[in-house]
């Protein structure tokens, strides 16, 4: 199993980067590009899925981030193409204080997740996870509730809450966040 690779960024394209190793455009499918430029040297935590069609390499930035997916490809039905989507709509750490605390709102609201996929999330994982300190009990879910009574879509709402820092707590202030990091 590939556990890791590093090399040159040569292209950024939709859903992950190809990667130079050694002469190789490797294409490793990410959960966000954006910190990634072009011709930067990087070292990816990966997870490899062989496929039928062909193996599929998942890099992320924090072996913590990769453990997390890898928690997540246990829930039946889950693959990881949408356990990725789910890194992609929220932070690791939003999910876990999300899962741990059984926040079903906040999984099919601001996650985006049906309410069937979200009960199978949290009654396999719940147990599991052990989120870190600071958790916010249904701000982003009444925050994405906020922002789409102002006219946001949801997927608006989701990408707007998704800029909102970690730092950033209470209802009030993450509101103000999200409103802010849609403006620039």
């Amino acid at each position: 199993m590939i556990r890791s690779i590093r090399g040159t960024v040569r292209s950024l394209e939709p859903g992950g980067v190809v990667v130079d190793v050694a002469g190789w455009g490797v294409f490793v499918h990410l959960a966000a590009v954006e910190p990634l430029p072009i011709g930067s040297e990087v070292t990816l935590s990966t997870h490899l899925v062989l496929r039928q069609d062909g193996p599929e390499l998942y890099g992320f930035l924090d072996s913590a981030d990769r453990a997390f997916f890898e928690q997540l490809l246990v829930v039946p039905g889950l693959g990881p193409k949408t356990a990725l989507s789910l890194l992609r709509r929220a932070s690791r750490e939003q999910l876990e204080r999300a899962i741990a605390a059984r926040d079903l709102a906040y999984l099919t609201r601001v996650v985006g997740l049906g309410k069937k996929s979200a009960e199978k999330l949290v009654v396999e994982l719940a147990e599991k996870i052990t989120p870190q300190e600071g958790v916010r009990e249904g701000d982003d879910a009444d925050v994405f509730d906020m922002l789409v009574a102002l006219g946001y879509t949801d997927r608006e709402a989701r990408q707007a809450l998704g800029a909102v820092p970690e730092e950033v707590v209470g209802r009030e202030a993450r509101l103000k966040a999200a409103l802010s990091a849609t403006l620039r």
